[in-house]
């Protein structure tokens, strides 16, 4: 690992023997779409970029696994080499804890498999808020695998819709995608209560996103 991995990275002893296999097991998976020398690169990235956040670091592989692939995808779509054939949208917070994590999981809950759903923090938080998961549990959705995830210029490229919440001019702009920016309130230090109001606030503007999709893709 380069010198960018700084001390707090140091106490996972095992991670560049787990990362390997980790880049072996998704080189094989985009083989004649990225060489394994890219995979390797987007997998240390990845780690180095999560671990910054993460308070304990005993699910940092599979979390690791999970954000390079899903880079990988987006990049392997943005690129041609493997379109999904989907609408793909991206929603943005700034700590990825609450308002994009809420709109992507019920984008995900009414669209199904007929959208491509990715969200991101401009700062990351080290996890999810817990009024924002109790609040989606509400509804039969389940948070608990999710993480914050910070916002890579490969995910943005592969959006055709990007949702900004509060985070400012971080977002890149590239020509060719729509972007929406929401006013909704943060969760953070917010009753219960008020959590739902967010969450059904987002759930009105989740729907009338999926409306504008397509006819075929109404909820």
């Amino acid at each position: 690992m380069n010198d960018e991995n700084d001390d707090r990275l140091k106490g996972v002893a095992p991670a560049e023997d787990i990362l390997g296999r980790i880049s072996q097991e998704l080189a094989g998976k985009f083989t004649g779409i990225f060489t394994p020398e890219m995979v390797d690169r987007y997998v240390f990235e990845s780690y180095t970029a999560l671990a910054r956040t993460a308070r304990i670091t005993t699910h940092l592989p599979s979390t690791t696994r999970h954000f390079a692939y899903d880079r990988l995808t987006a990049l392997a779509h943005s690129k041609g080499s493997r379109p999904s054939g989907k609408p793909e949208v991206l929603f943005v917070c700034v700590h990825n804890a609450g308002r994009s994590q809420m709109a992507a999981a019920l984008l995900k809950h009414r669209a199904g498999d007929t959208v491509n759903v990715r969200s991101a923090g401009s700062m990351p938080a080290e996890r999810l808020l817990p009024n924002v998961t109790a609040v989606m549990n509400d509804l039969g959705i389940n948070l608990e695998q999710e993480f914050p995830k910070p916002l890579t210029d490969d995910v943005v490229r592969a959006a055709d819709i990007v949702v900004t919440m509060g985070c400012g001019d971080t977002c890149p702009i590239y020509p060719g995608k729509r972007y929406e920016d929401w006013q909704i309130d943060a969760p953070e230090d917010r009753s219960l209560k008020e959590v739902l109001a967010i969450r059904d606030q987002l759930d009105q503007l989740v729907q009338g996103l999926l409306a504008s999709l397509s006819p075929g893709l109404r909820s």
